[in-house]
């Protein structure tokens, strides 16, 4: 083992979404952060969300009021620091017979919602009748349809460069970021944190580094980080699974987005326009399995499939019309009994004092709060330091793409290589930061085509991924970079010119080179419906 002994102030173990935020809030207070994680940032729950940035409408049957009101107000500054990643989002929630919550209750809590989001950028609700929501949404299921509820929540199409930029952030106010890297002891010295020893999965070599304070913001994992702690802990997290399915455009679909209650189970969920698609879930089990292999099963495709296809009976959607699914395994409080949906969607900021001095443990969180998560996470950190560090800017600083919007697009078009697709593409991925695309693509003439039939798709997007964006693998690349992995088709007619690109940059020989296209595939293989 190599003993570096650097020394770090925080040590943030998982670079999901809340880990990101910490890592960014932390080190623009002045803090020395590293952040870890074992796999790539944003592998975990992160990823497998709705990729939706709302206040949490349902979360007020539980009375979670001051929990939809933080949301609420946390989609108002994501959407003026990141404009660029995300966007207003209708939403139409329709009425049926039967159903456990009518035209009342529902407009009881649409009033609420509107009243908790006060300052909000987005139109207040609106009621249809029948005969309006059928004209608008022809599609929609006619029996039993006795009105619907409109109303705006926001969208983050990826979610995965909503975490990249939070990171990004925190790099350029110092902190290191060690993807690939697992954490796999947490040391003390007369009870209180020390160090932390890793390995970086790429080559197997072991590190250690000193710290004072360790953030466990590992999600799902999060006790499986606290079993390399010296002393036993009790059980945080007592995770529920979710599971999305992605089809093409279906007869009846609807142009909005649309919050519908099950008939099986009377649960919520979504039906979404998303990334040329329809993004349809989630659905909310208890799950005590292995957390690194989490699949959709055949009863949540089932599901799925069937409840949408009562909604919009002429979709007719079989297991065949589906492009790919996610699942995964959201970090909610270990509950023993009660009904999954009861399980408290608010973050827990847990000090592990326990366990070790310095040590805290994030348990749940949303995707829309990480970052009022953050800025608490890390006021706790200054009191257990004694330390008095400025205040939170986060609030009020805009993300690295949400600026220089402009002039990314003057010199995108100035390349004359992208159809008006590919310009809207890159920008909806990168925001500003796509005039450093321009200016590889200026530097390097090799780097300045489209590898893609559409246009739509620079070949210096590959080598700003590795040299920007601390990818370290296609995966990375394909998945959580580009983007194209999202696709309808999971970007698989462009691996191969993907992979020769990176194999410059990289260095690889033809065994690696071949060693990473079946890592690839073989992650996209793991998002197929069997």
């Amino acid at each position: 083992m190599s003993s570096e002994r650097r020394h770090f102030d925080v040590a943030i173990i998982g670079a999901g979404i809340n880990g990101a935020g910490i890592a960014r809030d932390a080190a623009l207070r002045g803090l020395r952060v590293a952040v870890f994680d074992k796999d790539d940032m944003c592998t975990g729950c992160s990823w497998i969300s709705s990729r939706l940035i709302h206040g949490g409408l349902r979360y007020l049957e539980y009375g979670e009021i001051p929990l939809v009101y933080e949301s609420l107000h946390e989609r108002r500054y994501l959407r003026r620091n990141a404009p660029h990643l995300v966007t207003p989002l209708r939403i139409c929630l329709p009425i049926f017979e039967g159903a456990r919550r009518g035209p009342l209750l529902i407009r009881l809590g649409m009033i609420a919602y509107d009243i908790l989001s006060i300052r909000k950028t987005v139109p207040n609700h609106e009621m249809l009748d029948s005969d309006e929501i059928r004209e608008e949404e022809p599609g929609l299921r006619k029996e039993g349809l006795r009105a619907a509820a409109r109303y705006y929540d926001a969208q983050v199409a990826f979610a995965e460069r909503l975490v990249l930029e939070n990171l990004l952030s925190a790099r350029s106010a110092g902190a290191e970021v060690f993807t690939h890297c697992e954490v796999a002891a947490i040391k003390t010295v007369d009870g209180a944190i020390s160090a932390v020893t890793y390995v970086d999965r790429k080559d197997n070599t072991a590190h250690e580094v000193s710290v004072t304070t360790v953030v466990n913001a590992a999600g799902p994992w999060v006790d499986r980080v606290l079993q390399t702690a010296p002393v036993p802990s009790k059980r945080h997290i007592g995770g529920t699974k979710g599971s999305h399915i992605i089809v093409g455009k279906f007869d009846g679909a609807p142009h909005d987005a649309f919050y519908v209650e099950a008939a099986a189970d009377g649960r919520p969920f979504f039906i979404i326009p998303w990334n040329d698609n329809y993004l349809i879930g989630t659905t909310d089990i208890r799950y005590d399995d292995d957390l690194d292999n989490v699949r959709i099963s055949a009863a949540e495709v089932d599901y799925l499939l069937s409840e949408t296809n009562r909604v919009f009976p002429d979709a007719k959607l079989t297991a065949a019309d589906i492009h790919y699914a996610y699942a995964g395994i959201r970090p909610l409080p270990f509950q023993e009994k009660g009904p999954e949906s009861a399980i408290t969607r608010r973050h827990i900021i847990k000090v592990d004092k326990n366990v070790a001095k310095g040590l805290i443990s994030i348990i749940g969180g949303k995707l829309t709060t990480y970052r009022h998560l953050a800025e608490q996470t890390v006021d706790r950190i200054a009191k257990l330091q004694h330390r008095k560090l400025p205040r939170c800017r986060t609030r009020d600083s805009l993300l690295p793409g949400a600026s220089g919007l402009e002039r990314a697009e003057e010199r995108l078009r100035a390349l004359q290589l992208l159809s008006e697709e590919g310009v809207e593409r890159i920008l909806s991925i990168y925001g500003g930061r796509a005039s450093g695309i321009g200016e590889l693509c200026a530097a390097n003439e090799a780097l300045a085509r489209t590898i893609d039939s559409s246009d739509m798709v620079l070949a210096a997007e590959v080598v700003f991924a590795i040299r920007e964006e601390f990818a370290k693998s296609l995966t990375d690349i394909v998945f959580r970079r580009t983007m194209v992995g999202l696709a309808a088709d999971q970007g698989r007619p462009l691996y191969s010119a993907i992979a020769d690109i990176a194999v410059d940059e990289f260095g690889w020989d033809a065994d690696q080179r071949s060693q990473q296209l079946d890592e690839l595939v073989n992650f996209s293989e793991s998002l197929r419906v069997a």
